[in-house]
């Protein structure tokens, strides 16, 4: 099922959404930002942030019409939140809506090898987990009855301002007397050690088998939840492990420093940045920029 949002259809790119998957009777949807022409385009599933437990798909629409303006696919989508579900509940939801994706790549106008995951914030953080542990069971236990056969492993992993280390937040946001922020912690995540669990760079150090596709992080260089220590660790532990990364540091820049903000100084750098990193590993060349 799907409906045209009529009032932000654009000559470049058309924007609907789509039901992807149903919880309990209620309708969780997708929303498609859909270049024109008939493709192949790389294609992208965005994960909003929210610190874990609000915000819906509407959030970064600048950045994913900008996208789509250039001709990608993007689908921003709703998942589970407390509190309704805890993790790994959004995991769940975020490995069956790439492999919903895949299934139907053709049918938009891309290709099922041609796909990967953005995010900001807690959707970075999310973005990034989902994309090392397509195979986890917790993580794939939604079924596709369509598509039975598609994994969720992506082309790539792009994580903007992401909430690398959960556990180190969490302290953070102790130290600093932000009780709603420890809050939402303990909704999301429940306990230290489930932090610990979910935490990217934690993964890497205990040296578990992950998957690593290629991947862009960026951030401001003064996030004061996401230290640039913190940032430089998962990069050094990504390409230890193997997998390639690139990170790029906004300077004098802090958490979420473009969000909502098309006219933030960095945003455009920030979105051409990502652009180049897509088509690069998709090999695709630039269009209509």
């Amino acid at each position: 099922m799907s409906t045209t949002l009529d009032a932000d259809v654009q000559a470049e790119i058309r924007i609907e959404d789509v039901e992807y998957q149903r919880q309990a009777g209620r309708a969780l949807l997708a929303r498609l930002y859909r270049p024109a022409g008939t493709g192949p385009f790389p294609a992208v599933v965005q994960v909003h942030g929210g610190a874990w437990v609000s915000k819906d798909r509407s959030d970064n629409a600048f950045i994913a019409k900008a996208l789509a303006e250039s001709g990608m696919l993007v689908a921003s989508i709703d998942f589970r939140m407390p509190p309704e579900a805890p993790y790994p509940a959004s995991l769940a939801d975020i490995n069956l809506a790439v492999r919903w994706l895949k299934a139907r790549a053709r049918t938009y106008g891309s290709r099922p090898d041609r796909l990967g995951l953005f995010g900001t914030s807690s959707g970075g953080h999310q973005a990034l987990l989902a994309a090392m542990r397509p195979d986890d069971p917790r993580y794939a236990a939604l079924p596709l009855p369509e598509a039975p056969r598609v994994d969720a492993r992506v082309a790539f992993v792009i994580s903007g301002w992401g909430v690398l280390d959960p556990l180190l937040r969490y302290h953070l946001a102790k130290q600093a007397g932000n009780a709603e922020l420890v809050q939402h912690h303990h909704a999301f995540w429940g306990d230290e050690a489930t932090m610990s669990e979910g935490s990217p760079p934690a993964i890497l150090d205990r040296g578990e088998k992950v998957f690593l596709p290629p991947a862009l992080l960026f951030g401001g260089d003064a996030d004061e939840w996401v230290p640039v220590e913190t940032m430089r660790r998962l990069a050094d532990g990504w390409q230890k492990a193997g997998g390639r990364v690139e990170l790029q540091l906004y300077p004098n820049q802090g958490h979420g420093f473009m969000t909502g903000k098309p006219d933030a100084p960095y945003a455009r750098p920030a979105i051409e940045r990502m652009k180049a990193f897509i088509r690069q590993i998709a090999s695709f060349p630039p269009a209509r920029d």
